[in-house]
């Protein structure tokens, strides 16, 4: 074994142990219902389950257990308008009432794609005043990223779900639907509450699909491993063109996010604002707080998933185990590329 192979072994070790010592204190701390995982690339570094998918059946957390990901859906409508882009189908600087009906007033005429993407169009719920001049300033909606997904639609002549779909084929995704047309099985229900007293969240996943929450926005099943498949996918340029991938992970806005602070926002994806650089978005639909994290330098994905969430202690404290271990994985990427560059 050359030395560059001992180096990168005794590394790998040292991940291993790290990631195990400091995310199983984690779990046992917060007695964590869920699933989290780590990756380099293909390499599994990390993997636990714990708890229950059914608290009333005892069907516990498995690898093929399949969560809601809440926000963590917004990632694949901006790819899916970016690729509408691509076959020439719309560009991002058009207007939005270009393609929808919706915004064709005096109100919403001037939002485009882009400030969609980016939550700048001042957009809060559809129908409401606009939060501020579109493009002057950030506003999380939701409602502006279903109507990205009305907009693909219409250029595309497929519904969201046929489109969001074709994207999983293409990724190599084989165990992700949505909750308008989930049919599989192992689906974690959704609960409020913790272990020892909880209630199942109803209607779950077709809830999803309704005008409080909407699948473009946040209605995406998913599972540990395809969203490690999308994203060594999606970034290693297997699903954008390189000038797109850019557009979706560049920094066009600041987002202030209660939990997990200031950072960078691009097209449905959060940006760190300092070292170590990484892609993330949290999810949160009732009862299933999620985080996705890639670390380009490294190729390092950083995946939590979970079906149950304690809502009178507030969102703070539901994603305190995601917040821990995003720390843990942000200072061990810090680690890593400092011995990079000693080496």
């Amino acid at each position: 074994m050359d030395k560059n192979a001992v180096i990168d072994s005794t590394i790998t070790a040292f991940q291993r142990t790290f990631l195990e010592q400091q995310i199983d204190s984690v779990f046992k701390k917060y007695n964590f219902n869920g699933s989290i995982a780590v990756f380099k690339d293909s390499l599994q570094l990390y993997r636990k389950e714990n708890g229950y998918s059914d608290f009333k059946g005892k069907v516990k957390i498995d690898s093929n257990t399949v969560f809601a990901i809440g926000s963590v859906s917004k990632q694949f409508t901006a790819a899916l308008v970016l690729l509408e882009m691509e076959q020439g189908k719309l560009n991002i600087t058009n207007k939005a009432s270009k393609y929808l009906k919706a915004f064709q007033n005096k109100e919403y005429g001037d939002i485009t794609i882009h400030q969609l993407l980016n939550h700048t169009s001042g957009l809060n719920t559809f129908g409401g005043k606009l939060m501020f001049k579109s493009g002057s300033d950030f506003f999380y909606s939701n409602d502006g990223f279903n109507a990205l997904g009305q907009i693909a639609e219409a250029v595309s002549g497929k519904s969201y779900d046929e489109n969001v779909m074709e994207l999983f084929r293409k990724a190599g995704m084989k165990n992700s639907s949505t909750g308008n047309i989930f049919k599989g099985e192992n689906f974690a229900s959704a609960y409020l509450g913790n272990a020892a007293q909880f209630s199942v969240v109803p209607d779950m996943p077709k809830r999803l699909g309704g005008k409080d929450i909407g699948i473009p926005a946040g209605g995406i099943l998913s599972t540990i491993e395809d969203l490690r498949i999308w994203n060594n996918a999606m970034y290693s340029g297997k699903i954008l063109k390189p000038e797109t991938l850019k557009q979706f992970v560049s920094k066009s806005t600041e987002r202030h996010h209660a939990i997990l602070g200031k950072m960078g926002y691009g097209y449905g994806i959060m940006i760190n604002t300092g070292k170590p650089e990484s892609y993330f978005h949290s999810g949160y639909v009732k009862g299933s707080p999620s985080l996705n994290i890639y670390y380009p330098q490294t190729k390092t994905s950083v995946i939590i998933l979970s079906n149950i969430a304690d809502e009178e202690k507030g969102k703070s404290w539901t994603f305190r185990p995601h917040v821990e271990v995003k720390k843990i994985a942000d200072q061990l990427e810090n680690v890593l590329l400092n011995l990079k560059v000693k080496h």
